[in-house]
């Protein structure tokens, strides 16, 4: 059993605002103030850069790798936490299709984040083998997994209608065909169950702004299975991936395991954010946390289609297919978010007409979803969204 209230203690949540964002940016996270004032103040500030070894900065990325490893089904020691989720994904696809030098197909979907196709893009470009990237629609991957493909690299949760992919099962059918698996984790690290070992992944990338709360910029993760963790070759050479990076040698020499999939320098002061607001899932069942999920993303559509026979569900009707986010169609819906937030209700917008709203039962109530469906009534029925000051587009929607 977990207290949902609590949780959502350990939470600061500003007054008189809903949030239904946390599949975009996690809120802060209480204890984070504190443990980042003291990571500044007294390790920073006195032990300068004696805080390498004394407060365990270098180790940091592995043991939050662990912590984070046991949200998504990883066996210990075989998650790494830095850098951000673009190299991460860029780190995990060089690496897979070096598994595969006899194979040119790169498969993802049309559902995956854009970023993640832009790295596939750049890399297949870098490495001048003829790669090519084939994108289907999310329902065709199944049927697109052929023996010409290297890599399947597919994100579990889609990011704008929040439809869930079959890992397991996915895995299953690229390693039957002879294919290695790369998964972004972005939407359901903390969103719902993962069980990267269970479904046999090969490769799994995560960012840790969203559900795990760990800031805006907070670093991503890295996941290599133990069979590959030896073999695995990083493209990205960083020294801190070196077997022994004091020693300084001019070559490279990939280090032990996950140890080889780190790059740059820790980012110490947001590692600090990310470790308090991990704290959280000390006390949170995951299948409790799930089944929260689906009762609030439920009573948010049936009281928005109730209300608003204007929108069009974009989500899975069916909630064992989607992930911990509902998306609504409008041709105008950035104007109508942009109203919703004036209203105190923060969801979020992609384009070209997705309105999307996140459920984290962490810090949300049935009490706020009823109250933020109100809201959105408001906003459609007396067309509050049609006016000018919405419909100016800002950098981020």
């Amino acid at each position: 059993m977990t207290d949902f209230d609590a949780t959502r203690a350990m939470f600061h949540l500003p007054e008189g605002v809903i949030y239904l964002d946390g599949n975009s940016l996690g809120p802060l996270p209480r204890a984070a103030v504190e443990r980042m004032q003291g990571t500044l103040r007294d390790e920073w500030g006195e032990m300068l850069i004696t805080g390498w070894n004394q407060a365990g900065w270098m180790e940091q990325p592995r043991d939050l790798g662990d912590r984070i490893g046991r949200l998504i089904g990883a066996e210990t020691g075989h998650v790494v936490l830095g850098d951000t989720l673009s190299i991460k994904v860029y780190q995990a696809l060089a690496a897979a299709l070096d598994m595969r030098p006899d194979r040119r197909v790169i498969l993802s979907d049309s559902g995956n984040f854009p970023s993640d196709l832009y790295i596939a893009e750049g890399l297949i470009r870098a490495l001048g083998r003829g790669h090519e990237l084939r994108v289907v629609a999310p329902e065709a991957v199944a049927a697109a997994i052929t023996d010409e493909v290297a890599v399947t690299l597919l994100t579990e949760v889609d990011y704008r209608t929040g439809r869930l992919h079959d890992m397991a099962d996915l895995t299953s059918r690229a390693h039957a065909d002879g294919a290695v698996t790369v998964w972004d984790l972005a939407h359901s690290a903390g969103a719902l169950p993962v069980d990267v070992a269970g479904a046999g992944a090969d490769f799994a990338v995560g960012c840790t702004y969203k559900y795990l709360n760990g800031g805006p910029g907070a670093p991503a993760f890295i996941y290599v299975a133990p069979r590959h963790a030896d073999t695995a070759f990083p493209a990205l050479s960083g020294w801190l991936g070196h077997d022994a990076p004091f020693a300084f040698e001019p070559a490279y020499r990939p280090g032990a395991g996950i140890e080889r999939m780190r790059v740059g320098t820790p980012p110490v002061l947001a590692m600090a954010a990310l470790d308090a607001a991990l704290d959280v899932w000390d006390v949170v069942d995951m299948g409790a946390l799930r089944a929260r999920s689906i009762e609030l993303s439920e009573t948010f559509i049936a009281e928005v289609e109730a209300a608003c026979p204007m929108l069009t569900l974009a989500s899975p009707r069916d909630p064992v297919l989607r992930g911990s986010q509902v998306s609504f169609r409008f041709e105008q819906g950035y104007a109508v978010i942009q109203a919703l937030i004036a209203r105190g209700v923060i969801g979020d917008f992609r384009a070209p007409d997705i309105m999307r709203f996140g459920f984290t039962p962490l810090y949300l109530t049935n009490s706020e979803v009823r109250e933020a469906a109100h809201r959105l009534a408001h906003v459609m029925q007396d067309h509050l969204w049609d006016a000018p000051q919405y419909r100016t587009r800002a950098a981020v929607t």
